[in-house]
Order: C-alpha cells, then sequence, then structure tokens
C-alpha cells in the first residue's frame, strides 16, 4: 500500500516535471505563445492531468519565474568575498557561465520576460536589486582601496551578465561561428578563461 509520505514525494516530483516542461515551452514560445497542451506534452501527461495541478498558465508562468529567481539568489549567495575581487569575479563567472551553459532555457525565460517588458517579474525584482546594490557598495570599497579601477558598480554587474547570458541566449550563433553543430557542448572552461581574463584584466590599475 503507497504511504501519504510516497504520494506526496510523486506529486513533488511530478509537479517538478511541470515545471521543467514549462521552462522549455516558454522559454520556446513566450507567456502569450506557450500552451497548456504543449506543457503537457513536454511533461508527459494529459492536459486534464496538468490543469489537475495547476491554476493557470499565468500562474504557473509566475511560479517558474519565481523558481528561477531563487536559484539564482542560493547560487550566487556562495560567492565568497574575502580573498579580493580578482577571486570574487572569477568565482561569480564560473558561476555565471555553468548556469547560462547547463540551464539555457531558465536563462532564455528569464531574457524574454524582461524583452516584453518585465510585466510578472517586476513584482519579484526587489530582492534582486538590493542583492545589485549590496554588490556595487562592496565593488565600490574595492575602488576606493585601489584594488581596482574606477568603474560603474552596477554597470560593471551587467557587462557580466551581458557576456555570460550570451552563452545561453544565442548558443547557436556563438556554435555556429566557432564551426561547431548544434549537437556540440560549447567549451566552459575556454568561456570561463576568455570572459575572467577579459573582466578582471580590464578592471586592473
Amino acid at each position: 500500500m503507497t504511504g501519504r509520505g510516497d504520494l506526496v514525494a510523486k506529486r513533488m516530483e511530478l509537479k517538478e516535471e511541470i515545471h521543467k516542461a514549462a521552462i522549455l515551452e516558454f522559454s520556446e514560445n513566450g507567456l502569450r505563445g506557450a500552451s497548456t497542451q504543449g506543457i503537457a506534452d513536454r511533461a508527459g501527461i494529459s492536459k486534464t492531468k496538468l490543469h489537475y495541478h495547476i491554476t493557470s498558465k499565468e500562474e504557473l508562468y509566475e511560479e517558474v519565474l519565481k523558481k528561477i529567481i531563487r536559484t539564482w539568489e542560493v547560487i550566487y549567495a556562495g560567492v565568497s568575498l574575502e580573498n579580493g575581487p580578482e577571486a570574487f569575479f572569477r568565482d561569480y563567472i564560473v558561476r555565471k557561465v555553468r548556469y547560462s551553459l547547463e540551464r539555457p532555457a531558465e536563462v532564455r525565460l528569464f531574457v524574454h520576460e524582461v524583452m516584453r517588458g518585465a510585466a510578472q517579474l517586476r513584482k519579484h525584482w526587489m530582492g534582486s536589486r538590493e542583492a545589485t546594490r549590496r554588490a556595487a557598495i562592496q565593488i565600490s570599497e574595492w575602488i576606493d582601496q585601489g584594488q581596482i579601477r574606477k568603474v560603474h558598480p552596477i554597470l560593471l554587474q551587467f557587462h557580466i551578465w551581458a557576456l555570460t547570458e550570451q552563452y545561453a541566449v544565442l548558443a547557436e550563433e556563438a556554435k555556429f561561428m566557432l564551426g561547431q553543430t548544434s549537437e556540440e557542448n560549447l567549451d566552459a572552461e575556454l568561456i570561463i578563461n576568455e570572459v575572467s581574463d577579459l573582466i578582471v584584466n580590464g578592471l586592473r590599475i
């Protein structure tokens, strides 16, 4: 006989599969273009079963956006400030590049939402803005201490995001220009080293 704990675990596993399917569907088609049938097909369940687990497409969209934001907060919270700016930026870039290469659909979904005006995202942005401002304060301290050259501490973060998220949003273009096929993986270590050196060397006084 299946216990209550097993049923709860199975329900959570199915919800995770629904979230994965939704991220793929929304990242490719956006909120307007995505369909619950498409999400159900990707999750390997019937549309009727999908609607048993979700209230609406719009609510599911907001759920996965919140999940992506929480995931980013957890991943980047572990970057240490104790070893100075070079170690910090290299570690941060490693995490950003690996996330973009390993979870490109999440990055594309986030970018797609921003490009359409961030209507659903704005209500969840306050925490991200505070984290960005805290990082800006630390960067400003490194500037004042003469450890890195003077830069705009928030725009610097945008530059790093742009350089790293490029490999999720424009992965196919990067592969084509590098002479790779769609089936080949981009070289994570090469990208990490190139972006890290560009940023770190550019910040040196």
